[in-house]
């Protein structure tokens, strides 16, 4: 195979969803590209830029909170694990977060737990929503005192 067969491959899967650098070196390597053609490929796509970590950070970060509602930390590890760099995973939550509200954003995440109630039933259920709010990546401590508000409170 080619290098101008990977460099199109590579745009076919660009043309589908973004994809960061690492994920789209995967996805030409699984599909029987040489390292060579891989390399020749991925370095003409970000000359192009139609391959940009930066770019493909904010938009994994965007999701994970406007859309999933989930909590910085959660965000983080998706965005590091679609293989970027830490510095610009770190760019790319400030800039997300600097205009989200992640008291609300737990709020919310709490209440769709909750289905409309209000209270905290038991202690089973206190750990149980513990639990999944820090797996959604939200701080521990402001977890349990949300919890243990809404336990005291009705």
């Amino acid at each position: 195979m080619s290098s101008a067969k990977a460099y199109l491959a590579g745009l076919q899967l660009l043309a589908r969803r973004e994809l960061s650098e690492r994920q789209v070196r995967q996805r030409l390597a699984r599909r029987g590209y040489e390292e060579p053609d891989i390399e020749e490929a991925v370095t003409r796509l970000r000359d192009e830029r139609a391959l940009d970590d930066a770019r493909v950070a904010l938009a994994i970060a965007r999701t994970e909170t406007h859309v999933r509602g989930r909590g910085r930390l959660r965000v983080k590890r998706q965005i590091e694990a679609a293989g970027i760099a830490p510095a610009i995973a770190q760019q790319a939550m400030d800039a997300v977060f600097e205009d989200v509200d992640a008291e609300a954003l737990l709020q919310a995440a709490l209440d769709r737990r909750l289905r409309g109630r209000d209270r905290i039933a038991d202690d089973r259920e206190f750990q149980r929503l513990y639990r999944y709010l820090v797996a959604q990546g939200f701080d521990a401590d402001r977890v349990v005192a949300l919890l243990r508000s809404r336990r005291r409170s009705g």
